[in-house]
């Protein structure tokens, strides 16, 4: 070994770092995006997340930019979870209806109760709206996405008929959802959520 091999890594160590701060930008991400949704981009701030995941504030820096770079992140990581769960509902189900399995499970106390789990345009849509342009383009091309999911499952249309009705769907349920949040009557809360799930189930 010659004396410019002194204090480098081998090929193992070197494997086995680049892994390891792999995985902790993962972990990073992964517990980004249930917060965020939790309490809000602003309700979690980089030290605490990095407590959060065992590591230190300073090593935020080198796997993001920005905090503004994490959140697009975080963004796209929770739409991907959700579009994950719903293609799995979707599998389940009566293959007449797809839509329907997603709408109950969409329109659930579970999910009302799980926002750090849910659905991000119900958890972050109205703040989205005021964040940075990289991060709404984010959120953007989820939409895109969720709504391209919806469309997929209608049986029978057209491609234009089919994405009008996907917006019709997500802009039902996401409303919903955020009603039902907002207020501190559970019965009422429930009654929000049987009374849209109700309604879409009628169409």
């Amino acid at each position: 070994m010659s004396q410019a091999d002194y204090g480098r890594p081998g090929r193992r160590g070197v494997r086995g770092t680049k892994a390891q701060a792999a995985e902790n930008r993962e972990r990073i991400i992964a517990e980004a995006a249930v917060l965020f949704r939790e309490r809000g981009f602003a309700g979690i701030g980089v030290a605490e997340l990095m407590r959060r995941v065992g590591l230190t504030h300073g090593g935020f820096y080198g796997h993001f930019a920005s905090k503004e770079e994490l959140m697009g992140l975080a963004c796209r990581r929770a739409v991907d979870t959700m579009l994950v769960e719903w293609r799995a509902v979707a599998r389940a189900a009566p293959p007449d209806d797809p839509l329907a399995a997603i709408t109950e499970h969409y329109l659930s106390g579970e999910h009302r109760d799980l926002p750090g789990a849910g659905c991000l345009m119900a958890a972050l849509g109205p703040e989205a709206s005021r964040q940075p342009g990289g991060v709404r383009r984010v959120v953007t091309e989820c939409l895109a996405d969720v709504l391209g999911t919806l469309a997929g499952e209608v049986s029978g249309a057209e491609d234009a008929a089919a994405r009008s009705a996907a917006i019709r769907l997500f802009a039902s349920l996401v409303g919903a959802m955020v009603i039902a949040r907002a207020v501190d009557d559970p019965t009422l809360s429930d009654e929000i959520l049987a009374t849209v799930r109700a309604g879409l189930d009628d169409r």
